[in-house]
């Protein structure tokens, strides 16, 4: 044989086979790439003779029948050279990606079972940040994002403290009229009567720790609306995603709040960006980093079914519920860190939901702690 063969055991277009076959399609002493249908290993044959179960989950699985420990063979009295680097590269290169086709498979079927009790639309999108690997369910459906969108309106001002525009122990002056009545606010909770000056490090850690929405509409005005956000986040290359109205403009009427959307996988992708591109300066990553880990809304929602003391950067929306007992959003989007320092962005959207709030808390609850598990798999 003067190329690969590559045959189909247990199915068509098996991704770790056909990658190998084209790699190895000018070795002609390399015959066949397949698997054992049983074990799924990867079996190589050499010039018709020798068979190598090669690798689960990272492991050689038995020796290398045939290859003696320094690597290499002689075979019909010709001398076949099989350098063991080529074993470890083989082991790192094929192990990931087996290992993440796995995980991938494990977390999308638990998902699957999960979704179901929504009694809503769910949207979910998983990124692991240093694979890339990518797990959506309704990924690039149109979700109401609550206050989901505080997190693209802290990253805004950011920018514009990078950009010198703004500090964050600038003052930005507060009358009574700012702290609206009848929206969630810590602020006006804190300064019933307003007349005060706040650093703009105040209002973002209300806005975005505590949900303040008052907070929220303040640092609207002091960016220049809601369309200079929309402007930001579409300048990054995030399309799906609208920001359209203030907390004010979306209590006047429940409809409006379906303007604010986003597609679960826009969000996973301007976490990632957050996190890993450095879309704002080193301070300013931190900053907002560390706002988000101490976010206290939520607690049952990502964190909710995670180890204690994981450590976990998001930001929640809820839109409560209209006179039909339907909750329009219960979102939690956020970065979380594995034991072994792997960092991956989850974002669940829970839609137009009939279920009770604990019920809806507990769906994003148990996605995130299917994911975990699935990524923190040996």
């Amino acid at each position: 044989m003067d190329k690969i063969i590559t045959r189909r055991t247990t199915a068509d277009g098996d991704p770790v086979v056909n990658l190998l076959s084209n790699y190895f399609i000018e070795k002609p002493h390399i015959n066949v790439i397949s698997r054992c249908e049983a074990s799924r290993n990867l079996v190589f044959i050499f010039n018709n003779k020798i068979e190598i179960p090669c690798l689960t989950a990272g492991r050689l699985t038995t020796p290398l029948r045939g290859l003696p420990p320094w690597g290499f063979v002689r075979n019909d009295n010709r001398e076949i050279i099989f350098q063991m680097s080529l074993i470890y590269i083989l082991m790192l290169f094929l192990s990931f990606p087996m290992l993440a086709i796995s995980q991938t498979d494990t977390a999308r079927n638990r998902i699957g079972r999960i979704v179901e009790q929504a009694e809503g639309r769910v949207g979910v999108a998983v990124i692991n940040m240093k694979t890339r690997d990518t797990l959506t369910v309704n990924g690039r459906g149109e979700f109401p994002m609550q206050s989901v969108f505080k997190f693209p309106l802290a990253l805004a001002i950011l920018h514009q403290v990078d950009n010198g525009t703004f500090s964050l122990d600038q003052r930005i002056h507060i009358d009574k009229a700012d702290l609206l009545p009848n929206t969630w606010s810590p602020l006006r909770e804190k300064y019933p009567n307003g007349n005060i000056d706040l650093t703009i490090d105040e209002l973002l850690t209300a806005t975005v720790s505590q949900s303040d929405n008052n907070g929220c509409d303040i640092l609207f005005r002091l960016v220049g609306g809601p369309e200079m956000v929309d402007r930001y986040v579409h300048a990054l290359g995030i399309e799906q995603m609208a920001v359209v109205s203030t907390e004010q403009e979306m209590h006047k009427e429940w409809n409006l709040q379906y303007r604010n959307w986003s597609s679960p996988y826009a969000m996973g992708i301007l976490l990632s960006k957050f996190y890993q591109d450095s879309i704002l300066s080193k301070k300013s990553t931190e900053y907002l980093w560390r706002i988000m880990v101490n976010t206290k809304s939520g607690p049952g929602r990502i964190k909710g079914g995670l180890p204690e003391g994981s450590i976990v950067g998001h930001k929640t929306g809820s839109s409560g519920t209209n006179e039909n007992g339907l909750a329009a959003a219960t979102n939690d989007a956020g970065i979380v860190i594995l034991p072994n320092n792997m960092p991956f962005a989850v974002v669940v959207f829970v839609s137009d939901s009939n279920a009770g709030e604990k019920e809806r808390d507990k769906v994003i609850a148990d996605i995130a702690r299917a994911v975990w598990d699935s990524f923190s798999i040996r």
